[in-house]
């Protein structure tokens, strides 16, 4: 068989994702050689990265004029690398604007195209359902009303489970991690999740920290706040946006190791809306989650995006499990409010943990990458015949 396969991402997550892909179809043929564009992750699973999604993942409704030159730089060396490679396979990962050009340029030099991790063409712009059913001869889907969303409209496609079930582990218990981090006995945690960009921590650090604030005053406990520092996020833009005020008024600590160690050991958290609610799902965290852009982004989301819930968690489950504080409502009393009620009312607390144990089970099982690999290996097949 033709041994190089063409793989492309543009974000941090499908980086990640890509990788654990590129791992299992090694462990099935130690072989093959992969190239394409996509970040560090896929760097150390022995991709040859032609273009850095770096470059191209900040790109958005108000950027992409001025970074035109980036897209269109890495648009020709990728058509310029497929038409002269002629990978077995070309696996695209979600980034749909970008990635459908590339799908459109391997249909016509004969490269067969596997969608892995679909992109939101629930949440928004699904007429995308048709150029991706067109072009892609499989398509995955990682989250569970994906499937029935793709079947309903004639289109074949397998679930292969959420990928998170096999990055989301914890190396030691919650009691353990607070013993390490000097926490102590009887202590009531919460996690202050305000996202790996800029502009999130930004728009939500503050009233996270004023609603740590609020309930430290108004309930008593031995408080502690853990903030994860992501990689992507600088210790200082942290301070400016309000560690450094209240650390000397809070137990307030920022880690930037072993993330799901420091979430899990939490009691509740609030969390910027994304993939990081899903993780605290998994890990069996009561969470508040928020969501805040800049006006004219937000309304252009209301005209586009028709659901009746924001977080994937919500979704998933099809009913509420968590709250949702969405732009205006993201103030620190209504933070404070919710994350107390989950902490001190066991009934709520218990149906919210229940709830999110649904949807963990609703996730699949471990194993996306390998499933996924095995319809990589099937697509290749079929075209050597």
């Amino acid at each position: 068989m033709n041994s190089e396969i063409m793989i492309v991402t543009g974000e941090a997550s499908g980086d990640l994702h890509g990788a654990n892909l590129v791992r299992a179809l090694r462990d099935r043929e130690s072989g093959l050689r992969f190239f394409g564009m996509g970040g560090p992750e896929l760097a150390r699973a022995g991709a040859e990265l032609l273009c850095d999604a770096a470059r191209l993942s900040v790109v958005g409704i108000q950027e992409v004029f001025s970074h035109l030159g980036d897209i269109l730089s890495a648009r020709r060396t990728l058509f310029r690398a497929m038409r002269m490679r002629r990978p077995a396979l070309l696996i695209l990962i979600d980034f749909p604007d970008f990635n459908l050009m590339l799908a459109a340029r391997a249909r016509k030099l004969g490269i067969p195209v596997f969608y892995y991790i679909s992109p939101q063409v629930w949440a928004w712009r699904s007429g995308r359902m048709k150029k991706i059913g067109r072009l892609a001869e499989r398509i995955a889907v990682i989250l569970p009303f994906e499937e029935e969303f793709y079947r309903e409209r004639g289109y074949a496609v397998d679930f292969v489970g959420h990928p998170l079930l096999d990055t989301v582990k914890t190396s030691a218990t919650g009691e353990e991690y607070r013993r390490a981090q000097h926490i102590a006995p009887g202590s009531t945690v919460v996690g202050l999740l305000p996202g790996s960009r800029r502009k999130e921590v930004v728009a939500l650090l503050p009233d996270f920290l004023a609603a740590a604030e609020h309930l430290a005053q108004n309930l008593p406990a031995k408080w502690v706040f853990l903030v994860p520092q992501a990689p992507t996020v600088s210790p200082q833009l942290l301070l400016d946006n309000g560690i450094a005020a209240y650390r000397d008024r809070l137990d307030i600590r920022v880690l930037a190791d072993n993330r799901y160690d420091l979430m899990a050991a939490c009691d509740a958290a609030v969390a910027a809306s994304g993939t990081v609610t899903l993780e605290l799902a998994i890990l069996g965290v009561p969470t508040v989650a928020a969501y805040r852009v800049t006006t004219p982004t937000y309304r252009l989301g209301r005209l586009l995006v028709k659901l009746p819930w924001f977080s994937l968690v919500n979704l998933i489950a099809g009913r509420e499990i968590i709250p949702e504080l969405l732009q205006n409502e993201v103030t620190p009393n209504a933070i404070a409010d919710r994350l107390g009620r989950m902490l001190r009312e066991d009934n709520e607390r218990h149906e919210m943990l229940q709830g999110l144990a649904e949807v963990k089970s609703k996730l699949g099982s471990p194993g996306a990458a390998v499933r996924a690999a095995a319809i990589a290996f099937s697509i290749i097949r079929r075209h050597e015949r």
